[in-house]
């Protein structure tokens, strides 16, 4: 019996995996971004905190945190048909940005996620991708659901160039999570195509 596929039948292509890196400071709410939207199960490497850890870490600023991403968070949400997102989400503190390099080789954009009440947490995640020259967005996380600064005095406080997306969300809430990734999503394929990758 002959098993190829009808010459009327269109053959459906896998997704395009496209991979997307989360950043930002400790306790700003990467792991339940990725936890919010991913549609298989998420994998996490949260161990609790220790002693030691929570003096070198500052966790006096969210004192409600007792675990911390010591690797990564993955986990994936297929946009439509023919996009499928990989998201890798970084551990928030300085001591492991050794391993940012690998967790951002091939991805196409990041979303650094920020708590405006510890504004300088991030700006070693934003130096990185400024000088990697991966795309990138700020994404402001309203944990109490309303917005302590303005955005563009966050835009300022960074030092973010013009064209660099800042906007709000809500990391709690899977479609305030899915259009920002879309936003980033846009502006990283925009940039790809200006540039001819």
């Amino acid at each position: 019996m002959d098993s190829k596929p009808s010459a009327d039948v269109p053959v459906r292509r896998p997704p395009l995996p496209v991979k997307i890196v989360i950043a930002g400071g400790f306790g700003v709410g990467k792991t339940t971004a990725v936890a919010q939207i991913s549609e298989t199960p998420v994998l996490t490497t949260e161990a609790p905190i220790t002693e030691v850890a929570a003096e070198v870490d500052r966790t006096g600023l969210v004192p409600d945190k007792t675990t911390t991403t010591v690797a990564l968070d993955f986990g994936t949400v297929a946009i439509d048909d023919e996009v499928k997102l990989y998201l890798f989400g970084t551990p928030g503190q300085d001591r492991f940005g050794f391993m940012w390099h690998d967790l951002t080789v091939g991805a196409l954009g990041a979303l650094v996620i920020v708590d405006t009440s510890r504004l300088d947490d991030c700006y070693p995640a934003v130096d990185y991708f400024e000088r990697t020259g991966l795309p990138f967005l700020v994404a402001v996380n309203l944990f109490d659901g309303r917005l302590a600064h303005e955005l563009e005095d966050v835009r300022w406080a960074l030092d973010l160039s013009d064209d660099t997306p800042v906007v709000t969300f809500d990391a709690r809430d899977r479609a305030s999570v899915r259009d920002t990734l879309v936003t980033l999503l846009r502006r990283s394929l925009a940039m790809a195509s200006a540039t001819g990758v």
